[in-house]
């Protein structure tokens, strides 16, 4: 089955040059505007480490519902789509995963899951997450995430501070993902956000939208495909070794499958700080976010959704 994130109209080749134009613009790195940062904690080790804390729309009755958001941002509109769980108990903190769309994408694609459906959903979470998360799928300008002065930043910031004042949101526990141009978004926020956000998945990931700041650890999940050719894999191989660097982890050269293998690798790097690990997922492929070991490319049936989500349930 064709992967449903390229049956949007838009070649490779455009996607490549839409990233090129990306690098071209980004002048300087996102400013760090705003902060809503719940308490921290000094770790054992002396990293300074997000803790577990109810935000305030815990014990509400909320007013926010599943559907499309709409918010002003710096004067913009700007749009979002929120899944609230099944269920969902007022007294009870959940995850809060953000999702982020690819060049071209919508946050539609991603909350929808294309032609995979549900299986799919917000990089899969939806299905692995099984109404323990708030699922965000955020919309980027001009189908983007440029960050010009740090503008996407203070869109997260707002995003977060509306929803914690009304629903039910563990402050220790919030995540990013996303897939090549979402990827460098959820790049910029491990930057920007590290004290803020518990872990990040960058999948075939560049940086294309800023790393301001970038010396804070935070818990970090990188897949890249070895023969990607519109991000190449040695640009998340320098993103990885940032937090590498960071997180105090022991520093080696993973391996990585050979091409033609059909199959991947996963390194779970060691001497990490405690409660910053870092994993890194090479895959015989070349620039898709849900690689089947075999060749093919299927939302429904990778094995993407289940890693990022492994990584992000390590705390409750």
């Amino acid at each position: 089955m064709k992967p449903f994130y390229f049956n949007m109209g838009f070649s490779s080749s455009l996607i490549k040059v839409c990233l090129f134009s990306a690098v071209i613009l980004l002048g300087q790195c996102a400013p760090n505007n705003l902060d809503f940062s719940p308490k921290l904690a000094n770790s054992p080790i002396g990293a300074r480490q997000v803790v577990n804390s109810n935000s305030p729309g815990c014990g509400k009755t909320p007013t926010t519902t599943s559907g499309t958001k709409s918010i002003t941002v710096n004067g913009q509109n700007r749009q979002y789509i929120i899944r609230i769980p099944n269920g969902y108990d007022k007294n009870k903190s959940y995850k809060l995963i953000f999702a982020f769309h690819w060049v071209g994408g919508t946050m539609t694609d991603v909350a929808s899951g294309g032609s995979d459906g549900a299986l799919w959903a917000y990089y899969g979470q939806q299905r692995t997450a099984s109404e323990t998360a708030i699922l965000v799928a955020p919309q980027g300008l001009s189908n983007g995430w440029a960050n010009s002065g740090g503008q996407d930043i203070t869109f997260v910031d707002q995003m977060r501070q509306a929803i914690e004042n009304d629903l039910c949101v563990n402050q220790g526990q919030r995540f990013a993902v996303g897939f090549s141009y979402g990827g460098s978004m959820s790049f910029s926020i491990a930057c920007a956000r590290a004290k803020d956000f518990r872990a990040v998945t960058v999948i075939s990931g560049g940086q294309l939208s800023g790393c301001n700041g970038g010396n804070d650890p935070i818990a970090y999940l990188g897949i890249h495909g070895v023969s990607d050719g519109t991000l190449p894999i040695s640009g998340g191989r320098v993103m990885r070794d940032k937090f590498v660097g960071n997180n105090g982890c022991t520093k080696i050269t993973p391996q990585e499958p050979a091409a033609g293998s059909k199959s991947h690798i996963k390194t779970v790097y060691s001497g990490c700080k405690s409660g910053y690990p870092v994993t890194w997922i090479a895959f015989d492929g070349g620039h898709a976010p849900a690689p089947v070991d075999g060749g093919s490319d299927s939302g429904a049936k990778s094995y993407t959704p289940g890693e990022i989500w492994s990584f992000f349930s390590q705390w409750t």
